[in-house]
């Protein structure tokens, strides 16, 4: 007996000591002793647009510079039923603090009430819902993107034409986001005082370039002549782009888009390169996310404001050497 129950407790003492062994690890990973460690939930819209992963890549290196937070991303990949199931289930963890980029206004809006009735704070990053549940909104001003970029258009086209006249193929992003819709309006409220100027076509390409490139390639076969091409973001610019370049037509147009992102890939590279005419900075939103976030986390006396708003930018030839940045990302 004796022998067997040797055999018997060998394996719990090693089971015992593998278990202490990972729970000083994970002590060692955690903040000093009387630091409280917070956990943050991100639900990202997608990962797989650079706009996106370059909010991921920001957030995650100010968090870990914070020093205090946990942080954890969830790629809802474009889908809405999956990224309410993720916020479902970060809903259940109840986090310290749960930030969403919602990949629509009014699939995401219900969770998110949900996560407000459970005392969880919310911030909402830079796409709205259709009713304010959340605690703060930290956005860009979509409407006057679009509005300056209409602005762009109508003065390239008067240039061209000595007067405000030409046609214009829209590249939307997904329907039903706030960004495509306010880009949309604020570009059409410019046009609408000026008739000769006529958007001749306006596909979806739910703000992917390859998307672009194919829907850019149909308008191009049904349309002989086009002078801009406006995009909702900078990878379907750049994806009308390619399509215009393998027509060998791509002298005949100039091409706008929005993001206006830093590094090698982004837009400002590609206005300095002579892809595209002009982008703007729509800022990540992140540096103010964190800044407020790390203020509720830390502060039980702090009380963020319900939206605050961080301004875009126009790029163009001129000044897109100065705002260039090798690595990084513009905010």
């Amino acid at each position: 007996m004796k022998i067997k129950l040797i055999h018997l407790t060998r394996p719990l003492l090693l089971v015992t000591a593998t278990i202490l062994l990972a729970a000083e690890m994970i002590s060692c990973n955690h903040a000093s002793p009387g630091k409280r460690q917070f956990f943050v939930a991100f639900s990202q819209a997608n990962n797989a647009e650079p706009y996106r992963s370059a909010q991921n890549e920001l957030m995650t290196r100010l968090f870990a510079r914070a020093g205090d937070v946990k942080l954890v991303i969830a790629d809802a990949q474009q889908d809405n039923s999956k990224q309410v199931a993720q916020v479902e289930t970060f809903i259940r963890q109840h986090p310290d603090l749960l930030i969403v980029a919602p990949n629509e206004r009014a699939a995401l809006t219900a969770v998110m009430g949900e996560a407000m009735a459970q005392k969880i704070p919310v911030i909402c990053l830079e796409r709205d819902i259709m009713q304010p549940n959340y605690t703060t909104l930290v956005h860009s001003n979509n409407l006057v993107i679009g509005r300056m970029a209409g602005e762009f258009i109508r003065d390239y086209l008067a240039g061209k034409y000595k007067q405000p006249k030409g046609t214009v193929v829209e590249m939307q992003g997904l329907l039903g986001v706030e960004a495509a819709m306010n880009r949309h309006k604020g570009a059409a409220d410019v046009f609408a005082q000026y008739p000769d100027i006529r958007i001749i076509a306006n596909p979806v390409a739910d703000w992917i370039q390859a998307r672009a490139k194919d829907r850019m390639t149909e308008v191009l076969r049904g349309h002989a002549s086009i002078d801009v091409v406006y995009a909702h973001n900078d990878p379907m610019a750049v994806g009308a782009y390619l399509a215009a370049k393998e027509l060998g037509r791509e002298r005949e147009m100039i091409f706008v888009g929005v993001d206006g992102l830093g590094g090698p890939a982004g837009g400002i590279k590609k206005v300095q390169d002579g892809i595209l005419a002009a982008t703007f900075v729509y800022p990540l939103c992140v540096e103010k996310t964190v800044e407020v976030g790390l203020k509720m986390l830390r502060d039980p006396n702090f009380h963020p404001e319900k939206e605050y708003s961080v301004s875009p930018q126009l790029v163009t030839p001129q000044n897109a050497p100065e705002l260039y940045k090798p690595t990084g990302q513009n905010q």
